[in-house]
């Protein structure tokens, strides 16, 4: 007995098509629209080109939907729209890309007011993504000849998915000249002073934040471009003037108002902190942060940059005595008053970025300071602090592999055979490194033993005093550590050595799991620090 199989099983939506009356919203009504569409249905495509559905399309894009329709389902049409629209059709790409009556209308989302509703923001930055990455002559020359583009971007950069269409802009366009365009007639526009413009105490806090990572992202974009284009006749423009000293000391000026905003300061940080990475290529075309004393780095830090931040690190330094009023924050574990907050964890992040370019006049200057000592002091007041005790621990670390230092000019400093390294002996005389170690050490056993808690910053004073056995017998400065230590007082020198072969190495027997399934953990026997696990460019919320 044969029985017969029907292997083609049609859509529900060709027998609706096959009505003369069918509507938009029918057809939007079906479960399998978007499978339909973008398996190429011939009917359902040839319905979807007529005008009037592409407009209707693009109305639910860019209209608010009705206030009195059931909250799980108002945006319900304005969502499939924006999955129909960019499902990646040619045809429907090119009607899109080329009716300028479509472009117009589409468009017309960005006339409205501040804010804008953020969905909505979301389902046309999508749509005009994709017709950008499919259609940019076309795209490019609709959005110049609307004079008002730049402008309307700068108002809306509050909105996210507006911050998303203009990094799409940079990163949509592959061929090497119509983008090297984009960025002339961006650059033209003077995007990048008015981003910088919008990082002021003035401006909300949504729009400092979209405007700092816009930056950041320009700055990596325009970088890793130069990494791929290495051969190109013409600079990036956007990059050029965002290293301009006067728009580096307008962005300070935002920094050091006279009313201290963390947004502001927090934001402009970010991108401070973004301009002094340097980068270098690794294994399959990765991209990884540059660790301190690798003469391979792709590019140096910008010398402009350097100065005017260097012009500024007392204003930077009074930060961190005196940051932006914060309340008493009570916690389990005490009252924190003032808490760290953002703006000192920032500024210490951009310390530790300083150290990295590892430049005398900026090393100078830090020792005169003392924001060393500072940082130090704060480690151990902020016991609980897990972001801050990281990176003052990055901090420690750079010193102590620092190289020889680089004068502005890119020449090597004079330096004796010790290696006159002037922060390492910074660190290890004013700072007392060694002494807050072991007195540190000597509080938190004590404080177990009377059955207390284990401060929260020991995992960090372990590594540090890993750091400095290692610097000691492995370190590019190991001469000068050796001679560091010789020369402390002989009851403190008695005590490290007895804490390094006691407490420290009972500590790293504790914590080195020999399992087959595990990786070594880090202990004063490795051989290299490691500069990829403490991780530069981390972004850290707790404000404790």
């Amino acid at each position: 007995m044969f029985w017969k199989f029907d292997l083609h099983s049609s859509s529900h939506i060709d027998t609706l098509l096959e009505r003369e009356d069918v509507t938009l919203k029918e057809l939007m009504d079906e479960e399998d629209v978007l499978q339909e569409c973008k398996a190429q249905n011939r009917k359902l495509i040839e319905f979807l080109l007529k005008s009037e559905c592409l407009e209707d399309l693009v109305s639910f894009i860019i209209e608010e939907p009705p206030q009195d329709m059931d909250e799980k389902i108002r945006y319900k049409y304005p969502n499939i729209s924006c999955e129909l629209l960019t499902s990646d059709v040619s045809q429907i790409n090119d009607r899109l890309g080329e009716e300028d009556s479509l472009l117009m209308k589409l468009y017309s989302f960005l006339l409205n007011e501040s804010p804008l509703n953020p969905l909505l923001a979301s389902f046309f930055s999508k749509v005009l993504s994709i017709l950008i990455s499919r259609k940019p002559e076309q795209i490019v020359d609709f959005l110049k000849r609307k004079h008002d583009f730049v402008d309307l971007i700068i108002k809306h950069i509050g909105t996210s998915a507006i911050m998303d269409l203009l990094l799409r802009l940079l990163t949509c366009i592959e061929p090497p000249q119509p983008r090297q365009e984009v960025l002339n007639w961006l650059n033209e526009e003077r995007i990048i002073q008015r981003l910088v413009e919008i990082v002021h105490p003035s401006q909300d806090e949504d729009r400092h934040s979209n405007a700092s990572q816009s930056l950041c992202e320009i700055i990596r974009l325009s970088r890793d471009q130069m990494l791929q284009v290495q051969n190109s006749s013409e600079p990036d423009p956007l990059l050029a003037s965002l290293e301009k000293q006067e728009i580096i000391e307008q962005l300070l000026s935002n920094i050091f108002h006279k009313e201290k905003n963390e947004s502001a300061i927090v934001s402009a940080i970010q991108i401070l902190l973004t301009l002094l990475e340097t980068r270098r290529q690794t294994f399959e075309g990765h991209i990884e942060i540059c660790p301190p004393g690798m003469s391979n780095s792709t590019y140096s830090v910008n010398k402009s940059v350097l100065e005017a931040i260097k012009a500024r690190l007392s204003s930077f330094h009074e930060l961190l005595l005196e940051p932006p009023k914060k309340s008493v924050m009570k916690t389990t574990w005490g009252v924190l008053d003032p808490p760290v907050g953002n703006t000192r964890l920032n500024v210490i992040r951009l310390i530790s970025s300083l150290l990295q370019a590892n430049t005398s006049s900026v090393n100078q200057e830090l020792i005169e300071l003392n924001s060393i000592g500072v940082i130090l002091d704060m480690f151990f007041k902020y016991t609980w602090n897990n972001f801050l005790h990281t990176q003052v621990e990055i901090c420690i670390a750079l010193i102590l592999a620092s190289p020889l230092e680089s004068t502005e000019n890119g020449t090597i400093t004079d330096q004796d055979s010790t290696g006159d390294n002037l922060l390492l002996k910074h660190l290890f005389l004013k700072c007392q490194l060694i002494e807050r170690i072991l007195e540190a050490w000597e509080m938190n056993e004590k404080k177990q033993a009377e059955g207390g808690r284990r401060h929260g910053y020991m995992g960090h004073l372990t590594r540090i005093a890993n750091c400095i056995v290692h610097s000691t017998d492995k370190g590019p400065n190991s001469t000068l550590v050796q001679q560091l230590i010789k020369e402390l007082p002989e009851e403190v020198r008695e005590r490290w050595e007895t804490f390094c072969t006691s407490s420290l190495g009972e500590t790293n027997k504790r914590n080195t799991v020999d399992l087959v399934t595990t990786c070594h953990i880090h202990s004063s026997s490795d051989d290299e620090i490691d500069f990829k696990e403490t991780g530069f460019s981390q972004d850290s919320s707790l404000q404790q």
